[in-house]
């Protein structure tokens, strides 16, 4: 019996292997392009494999358009970009119902909007107001749009990545707790760097005089990837004690220590502990391993909770970040405790 286990696992390990390689490839190829910035294309390459989306946050000019560019060309798939403005239409996200007039008579037909796409970039997403956002929650949650009654499945791969200047930059709308929570990863970009920034000036460059080539990944390999996630990598029962852990904490802070119960307002619901298991799941594979330890949880949760924690004002008056307020949470939740 164990070495019909053994072969079996040799089996399933070199079937996986070329999924690996391409996802290997795509990293290679996003990494070629963004410099100074791995923790995020490593984010992303999670958000893809747990079949989330993922948010990105930072500054003007930090390369967030041009990750989601590059991750959309290594793919070898049309990139289906909308730049969100205040006077966005819901329809010009979803799509709408045209009437067309064909040799005296007509018939009306649904003209897909730019969501429909295997990668979709919603640029400054908190540029448009609410109602504009909100078209966004049922494709993303669903799969799927609903228009004049009648419902029209996305393609799959459906990969949404929304970019986000900061909120108290002019001119933006604060994106509502149910469409944050749609996100599976809220990720930060930072300033890359000094080295970084010289790689990336000798790159462009480089770009100017016509060297733009980058190797394309097969999209069937998503596909594959995700199933190999699903299929191949366990959690123990202690680690799914301790994710569930450190998420009930949120909501009952006050009994690991006061001062942070008083800096949380409300706590994260069920979905971050499913994006949880989902992502660590995800980079236990990045890992070549098919078992989740406490550390990929421990990685993956400002990622994943950062967004969904709702701080109190007495936080929000000392300039406590939620990432500080998640730092602590993981500081006193005891593993397999």
């Amino acid at each position: 019996m164990a070495g019909a286990s053994e072969r079996a696992s040799t089996e399933t390990s070199s079937a996986t292997e070329p999924v690996r390689q391409a996802i290997a490839k795509l990293r290679e190829g996003i990494e070629s392009k963004i410099i100074g910035q791995r923790d995020v294309i490593e984010l992303l390459l999670l958000a893809l494999l747990a079949d989330g989306h993922a948010l990105l946050e930072g500054l003007p000019g930090l390369a967030k358009t041009r990750a989601v560019k590059t991750l959309a060309r290594v793919l070898g798939t049309e990139l289906h970009r909308v730049q969100f403005t205040p006077d966005l239409l819901p329809s010009d996200v979803t799509g709408s119902v045209v009437y067309h007039a064909e040799q005296g008579s007509g018939r009306f037909q649904f003209e897909p909007g730019p969501i429909f796409g295997h990668v979709v970039l919603i640029d400054e997403i908190n540029r448009a107001p609410a109602k504009v956002q909100s078209a966004l929650l049922e494709a993303m949650e669903e799969r799927q749009v609903t228009v004049a009654g009648q419902t029209h499945p996305l393609p799959q791969p459906f990969f949404v990545l929304a970019t986000q200047n900061p909120i108290e930059q002019e001119g933006t709308y604060p994106l509502p707790e149910a469409q944050l929570d749609r996100f599976l990863l809220h990720v930060r970009v930072d300033y890359p760097d000094a080295e970084a920034e010289l790689a990336i000036v000798r790159m462009v460059r480089s770009e100017e005089r016509g060297d733009k080539t980058v190797s394309a990944v097969p999209l069937d390999a998503i596909a594959a990837a995700r199933r190999a996630v699903s299929q191949s990598v366990k959690t123990s029962e202690n680690v799914e004690r301790y994710l569930v852990a450190i998420v009930a904490a949120t909501r009952n802070a006050g009994a690991l220590d006061p001062d942070l119960g008083k800096q949380i307002e409300v706590g994260v619901s069920p979905r971050a502990s499913l994006a949880l298991d989902r992502v660590s799941r995800a980079r236990a594979w990045l890992q070549e391993r098919d078992y989740v330890t406490a550390d990929d949880v421990r990685a993956v949760a400002p990622a994943v909770l950062r967004h969904r924690l709702l701080l109190a004002y007495q936080a929000k008056a000392k300039g406590i970040s939620a990432d500080q307020v998640i730092a602590r949470l993981l500081e006193l939740v005891a593993i397999g405790g």
